[in-house]
């Protein structure tokens, strides 16, 4: 049965043809605010062009290197949105998305260069007084608007963001029998990889700033805190509780994706280190269990227990906000850390074993056996010549001979191998 409303009725023919109207209400709006940020947004590349990278290579002001390094692919980008930009004003969305979309390696080079572009540029600023005094006449021109350098290297990025949220409306207003609605769903979908590329290194960098910031915390150097993969979670005071039942101590602990660990301030009368943390242990997640104690805080914060390999921790907040939100993302940590394990060791069982062993292995052992042997006899007249011109005493016996050449370590016998932390560290680490 079909609730379609009949054709034949006009309060139908109405109601679909108002509906149509809506959207396409909804799309010249949209179409008409995408293509005036896009005339707005090629202006501005236009300055940077013209007014920074133009005139620097004309002036030397700036090495090519550093001229580079600061301004990356502007000027290609700047000319791809151009013709964009045409395609936009004469109404082609779909042909001219596709054809962008051809060019966002250039983008991606842009996103990937962004962090290194604003500390060149502050470098510069700071160490060049010819390039500072350039830098602050050309932002003082009228077209500018007060408009810094900084803010205008940054237009990019922005426009990504709002290019897919024009595409979205644009495609949610366009009916799928029009040719540009295939044009428009493929351009959302290659627009929005280059989006969440942008967050990804944004939330990269603010990642590597946090790390930085808790290593500058630290006392001394021997703690590596700064390590590839390791993602900064939170960071607090909270109580330590003795196992014999004595007071319990204020701590701070930060945690990471794949550790805890545990700092005491350092003192307050000291000349350089009154305002950082010493280092006392630090705590795997690796092997982690983590539980809620209940009944031991009469209703004021909470007790969560720590289990690891080779300790147990007790921690206490009077906070009880305080304490859960500690709970809930030691769980997360842990959580995630265990997936990934699990993952690889699924891979490793998944992985097929020969049914049968090689014939050219089987003859190499046999090949190695027969080598021994003959070593080993030629080894034993060797003694046994050696023996008859000189005291027995002097030489070892022919077992402990062949012993020594072909003995190997056990695995037990090898040596563990030392934790990276533990090496430079002057940390505990469980």
């Amino acid at each position: 049965m079909s609730f379609a409303p009949s054709p034949f009725t006009p309060m139908g023919i109405r109601s679909i043809q108002e509906q149509r109207d809506r959207w396409e209400r909804k799309r010249s709006c949209t179409a008409r605010e995408l293509v005036q940020s896009e005339q707005r947004y090629c202006e501005q590349l236009d300055l940077v062009v013209t007014y920074f990278v133009e005139i620097l290579k004309a002036k030397g002001t700036l090495r090519q290197d550093i001229r580079e390094s600061i301004f990356s692919s502007i000027k290609s980008i700047h000319l791809i949105n151009q013709t964009l930009l045409t395609h936009l004003e004469l109404g082609r969305f779909g042909i001219g998305f596709e054809e962008f979309c051809t060019h966002l390696q250039l983008y991606n080079t842009y996103v990937d260069n962004i962090q290194t572009a604003k500390k060149v540029l502050m470098v510069q600023v700071k160490k060049s007084k010819a390039f500072r005094r350039f830098k602050k006449l050309q932002e003082s021109r009228p077209e500018f608007n007060q408009q810094k350098l900084e803010d205008l290297l940054t237009l990019p990025l922005q426009r990504i963001q709002q290019y897919k949220h024009f595409l979205r409306d644009l495609t949610e207003n366009t009916s799928p029998d029009n040719p540009e609605f295939q044009q428009l769903s493929k351009a959302v979908k290659t627009i929005s990889e280059v989006a969440q590329r942008i967050q990804d290194n944004a939330r990269s960098h603010e990642n590597h700033l946090q790390l930085r910031r808790v290593q500058k915390q630290l006392k001394g150097r021997k703690t590596r805190i700064l390590t590839p993969g390791r993602w900064y979670i939170r960071e607090g005071w909270l109580k330590t509780v003795p196992p014999k039942g004595t007071e319990a101590k204020p701590k701070m602990f930060y945690l990471f994706s794949d550790i805890l660990l545990q700092a005491k301030p350092c003192s307050p009368i000291h000349p350089t280190n009154r305002d950082k943390f010493n280092c006392q242990r630090i705590y795997p997640l690796k092997e982690c269990t983590v539980d809620k104690v209940f009944g031991h805080t009469k209703s004021q914060g909470g007790l969560i227990s720590l289990t690891f390999a080779r300790a147990k921790l007790l921690l206490m907040s009077d906070d009880q906000g305080d304490i859960n939100d500690w709970y809930r993302s030691l769980c997360l940590a842990i959580g995630q850390l265990k997936s990934k394990n699990t993952v690889v060791h699924r891979r490793d069982k998944l992985r097929r074993k020969p049914i049968r062993s090689d014939p050219d292995s089987q003859n190499t052992q046999e090949l190695q056996q027969t080598r021994g042997i003959k070593r080993t006899m030629m080894l034993d007249e060797e003694v046994r010549e050696h023996k008859e011109g000189h005291s027995s005493s002097s030489i070892p016996s022919t077992g402990e001979s062949g012993y020594s050449a072909t003995k190997r370590l056990k695995p037990s016998e090898a040596p563990a191998a030392r934790p990276q932390e533990s090496s430079g560290s002057s940390c505990v680490i469980l």
